[in-house]
C-alpha cells in the first residue's frame, strides 16, 4: 500500500468530500488595473492577467513584473498561498486559467484577476484547478467571442475534491516529482533533437561531390486544383483522400473517400507505398512517406506527391527535405495570409547532394538509428 493510499484509508475512509471554492474561501476579490505602461523594472511585484496565460505554470514563487504604488489608485494585494484566476481571455477552453503564488513577498494583482484566499494547500488547489474537470467547469456557459469573460460568482461555483491536508500534501509531493521529471526529460529531448539536427546537417552536407537537382531525383505531381474534389462527392468508404495533416503528422487515418469511378479518373494523383507526400499550402514543407499498409487513394490540392527515381532512396529524400529543402520552399513561397509553394518547375531546380545509392542507404541507417534513440527517450 502506498503512502497516499494509507492516508486516504486512515483520514477519509468514506471518500473525499467535494466543495465549491466559495465554501473554502476566506475571501475572493478582483484585482485593480495595472496598465502595460505602468510596469517598471523595480518596485512592488505585480501580476497582470495575461501573464497567467503566458508566463506562469501551476504555481510560481516570483513575479516577473513590478510597478510603483502611485500607478495603482486602489491597490489589491495577494500573498503566499493565494490562487490567482485570469477572468478575461481569448478562448472558452482556456478561460479562468489559474495558478498558486507560493512566494513570500506581498504583491499586487492586476485588473481581470480574481484572488482566492483559503486555508488549503495552495499547490494542491492549483493542481486540482488545472484538471480537465475543473477547466470544463470554468468553461461552462461561456460564449465564444473575441474576448471571453468569467466572474467572481462563477469562480466561487467551481467544485473540487478537498481531502484532509495530509492527503493534499502527499498528492502535491507526488505531482511535484512528476513535474520535475517532466522538465528534466523535456530538456533532455530538446538537447537530443538539436544534436540530431546538427549531425543530420553535417552528414547530408559532408561531401558536396554529387550535386544534382530535385527534378533529377524524383517526379513531382501537385494535387488537383479547382472543383475536382468537392466535399459533395465524398463518401464514408472507398478510395482514401490524402490531406495536409497526413503529411504534417504522419497519421494515416482518413475522413474522406471517393468511389472507384472518381479514383480511376484521377490516377495521376494516386499515391502508392513509398511515395512521399508534402504539405504545400499554409504549413509547408512537412513530409511523410506512404507506408506499405496505407490504403489506395489520391492527394488533394494541399499536397505534392514525390516519387523517387531509380537509384534514389526515398528516406534519404525525406531527410533532405527536413534538413534544408523545406526552408528553401518556404523562402520561395507565394501568397498572402496563406502561403503556397512556388511552381513545380521552380522546385525541380532546387539542388541537393545525392551520393550513390549505397551511400544514401548508409546515411539513412545512421539517421534512423539517431531518430530511434530520440524516440526511445520519448
Amino acid at each position: 500500500m502506498t503512502k497516499l493510499e494509507q492516508l486516504i484509508k486512515e483520514l477519509c475512509p468514506n471518500g473525499v468530500e467535494y466543495m465549491t471554492l466559495g465554501e473554502i474561501a476566506i475571501d475572493v476579490f478582483r484585482g485593480a488595473g495595472i496598465k502595460r505602461d505602468d510596469v517598471t523594472e523595480t518596485g512592488i511585484p505585480c501580476v497582470r492577467y495575461g501573464e497567467i496565460y503566458t508566463t506562469y505554470g501551476v504555481w510560481f514563487d516570483e513575479c516577473v513584473s513590478h510597478t510603483l504604488l502611485e500607478n495603482v489608485p486602489s491597490p489589491k494585494y495577494f500573498e503566499h498561498g493565494d490562487i490567482l484566476f485570469a477572468i478575461t481571455g481569448e478562448s472558452v477552453e482556456d478561460i479562468a486559467k489559474s495558478c498558486a503564488y507560493v512566494g513570500h513577498k506581498k504583491c499586487l494583482a492586476g485588473g481581470d484577476i480574481v484572488v482566492l484566499k483559503h486555508n488549503q494547500n495552495p499547490k494542491y488547489l492549483a493542481y486540482a484547478l488545472s484538471t480537465t474537470d475543473a477547466q470544463m467547469q470554468k468553461s461552462k456557459g461561456k460564449v465564444k467571442s473575441k474576448v471571453v469573460h468569467s466572474s467572481v460568482p462563477a469562480i466561487k461555483e467551481i467544485v473540487v475534491p478537498i481531502p484532509p491536508l495530509p492527503v493534499q500534501s502527499e498528492i502535491v509531493r507526488i505531482l511535484d516529482n512528476f513535474t520535475e521529471l517532466t522538465a528534466e526529460l523535456t530538456a533532455e529531448l530538446t538537447a537530443r533533437q538539436k544534436q540530431y539536427e546538427y549531425y543530420r546537417n553535417a552528414i547530408l552536407t559532408e561531401k558536396q561531390d554529387y550535386i544534382t537537382t530535385l527534378g533529377a531525383a524524383c517526379d513531382f505531381v501537385r494535387g488537383p486544383f479547382g472543383g475536382s474534389l468537392k466535399k459533395e462527392i465524398f463518401q464514408k468508404s472507398g478510395y482514401a483522400v490524402y490531406e495536409q495533416q497526413h503529411a504534417i503528422y504522419g497519421d494515416f487515418t482518413f475522413r474522406y473517400f471517393v468511389d472507384e469511378d472518381k479514383y480511376q479518373s484521377m490516377l495521376r494523383f494516386a499515391v502508392h507505398a513509398g511515395d512521399l507526400i508534402m504539405s504545400c499550402s499554409g504549413t509547408m514543407g512537412k513530409i511523410a512517406i506512404i507506408p506499405e499498409d496505407a490504403p489506395q487513394g489520391i492527394i488533394n490540392q494541399a499536397l505534392l506527391k514525390l516519387t523517387a527515381k531509380k537509384g534514389v532512396n526515398n528516406k534519404y529524400l525525406k531527410h533532405c527535405f527536413e534538413n534544408s529543402i523545406a526552408a528553401q520552399m518556404n523562402a520561395a513561397a507565394r501568397g498572402g495570409a496563406i502561403k503556397n509553394v512556388a511552381s513545380v518547375s521552380e522546385l525541380k531546380d532546387i539542388t541537393i547532394n545525392l551520393p550513390p545509392l549505397e551511400e544514401q542507404e548508409r546515411i539513412v541507417a545512421i539517421l534512423d538509428r539517431f531518430d530511434t534513440l530520440c524516440n526511445d527517450i520519448s
